[in-house]
């Protein structure tokens, strides 16, 4: 490993922080969009009651493939040719993506649009927070990054009363896709990074995918710097969003509406993005401050399905505690673009995130292997895979936490060598 120069020392407040936390909140509400107005927009290209749920499935594995792919094309590029590069390049193509959605048809095209827009998506958040780091001193990283994503989070609320004022799911992307364009405006005056420029000019392996597997050392890194994450969209991909379900399973209800327990996750989502950037100052630690979020996230997921969950008052309160819980979202991206040198660190930052979206189609594929394998005799079969995918997912986060090296206090000014 290479040194740099030392990163400049910027207040939290600095555009770039405040422009890259707008761009995680156009990311976030185009994100949870097709989540908060899935039955509806579905009914109107064609799906019907019968197939709203294998279709909306559908739709949803496509978007995350898209980020899955996105991710390693951005972070790629973000090495290569800059930070802010990727920051434009993304938004144009997901408000694109956008503006076409609201013009579909068919649930195919549905799905190939979500797909493109993926795409677009996977660059905004790696690139912003790997900007952020990298202009932050080491004792503000990790508040300037929760801030990031304490505004970024609330694009979620903003998707959600934009579809309930319009009431037109169509309207609501033409909003996510002209949100983007003004954006665009924004980003102009941000500069890049310093440390980037340095070694830009350097004859040195920069963005190289690949170099996460040339490296025993550097592939460990990156292998656990993905399953910390999986809590967070187990929680939101299937608990919250499959709320509706859970609750006429636990305790009868026909009345919760998925979209507005998203709502209520992510104004959790946010509150907690900032308080473990708190506890992790406090702490001084990463790693204790996603510990403490892990237990709050293992307590918020028993009692999702205890007896106390038992109505709808209640499960938007237990959603609106998962999502605190997983606020742990902040430190985990933040650690992914500490992990690494500058040379790869838009790559780690851009690529980590996205394969744990991208990992949400292999989850849902556990849960529904469990659910249509519970016994017909066997009673709430929805619940019982529920669970028994959130003890998996959650074992395998906590035994990967324990493997993981602590970041707080480490000086990114340095490269990888191939």
């Amino acid at each position: 490993m290479q040194k740099q120069s030392n990163s400049n020392t910027v207040s939290i407040f600095n555009i770039a922080v405040f422009v890259a936390a707008l761009g995680y909140f156009v990311d976030i509400y185009d994100l949870l969009l097709f989540t908060i107005v899935k039955k509806p927009s579905l009914l109107a290209v064609g799906s019907t009651d019968a197939s709203l749920l294998a279709d909306s499935t559908r739709v949803l594995n496509w978007q995350m493939y898209g980020l899955l792919l996105g991710g390693i094309f951005w972070g790629m590029l973000g090495d290569k040719k800059g930070r802010l590069s990727v920051l434009f390049g993304s938004i144009i193509l997901y408000s694109i993506a956008n503006f076409f959605t609201a013009y579909v048809h068919s649930v195919d095209n549905y799905a190939l649009c979500r797909f493109i827009a993926g795409l677009g998506l996977a660059g905004e958040l790696g690139a912003g927070i790997t900007l952020v780091s990298e202009l932050l001193p080491k004792a503000k990283r990790g508040i300037g990054t929760s801030l990031v994503s304490c505004i970024g989070l609330l694009g979620a609320i903003a998707a959600f009363y934009t579809f309930k004022l319009t009431k037109d799911w169509r309207i609501c992307y033409i909003v996510g896709g002209a949100l983007g364009i003004l954006l665009l405006f924004l980003r102009i005056k941000v500069a890049e990074s310093g440390m980037f420029k340095t070694v830009k000019e350097q004859n040195i392996s920069k963005g190289n995918f690949l170099m996460f597997f040339t490296n025993a050392k550097r592939f460990k890194k990156y292998i656990l710097a993905i399953l910390i994450g999986l809590p967070t969209w187990y929680a939101i991909g299937i608990i919250v969003n499959q709320s509706d379900h859970f609750g006429k399973e636990l305790f009868g209800s026909t009345t919760i509406n998925s979209g507005e327990a998203i709502m209520f996750a992510y104004a959790g989502l946010s509150i907690g993005g900032i308080a473990i950037g708190l506890v992790s100052q406090f702490f001084q630690s990463r790693k204790i401050a996603l510990l403490l979020f892990y237990s709050l996230f293992i307590i918020s997921l028993m009692l999702f399905f205890s007896p106390y969950n038992n109505t709808d008052t209640s499960m938007y309160v237990i959603c609106t505690a998962l999502g605190f819980s997983t606020g742990l979202w902040a430190i985990f991206v933040t650690m992914g673009a500490e992990q690494f040198g500058t040379n790869l660190r838009a790559t780690a930052a851009t690529t980590i995130p996205n394969m744990v979206r991208g990992a949400l189609p292999l989850i849902t594929m556990l849960f529904l292997y469990l659910y249509k394998n519970v016994p017909k005799d066997q009673a709430m079969p929805l619940s019982r895979s529920g669970i028994i995918t959130g003890v998996i997912v959650t074992s395998i986060t906590l035994i990967a936490l324990f493997f993981t090296e602590e970041t707080f206090h480490k000086d990114l000014d340095y490269t990888e060598e191939f």
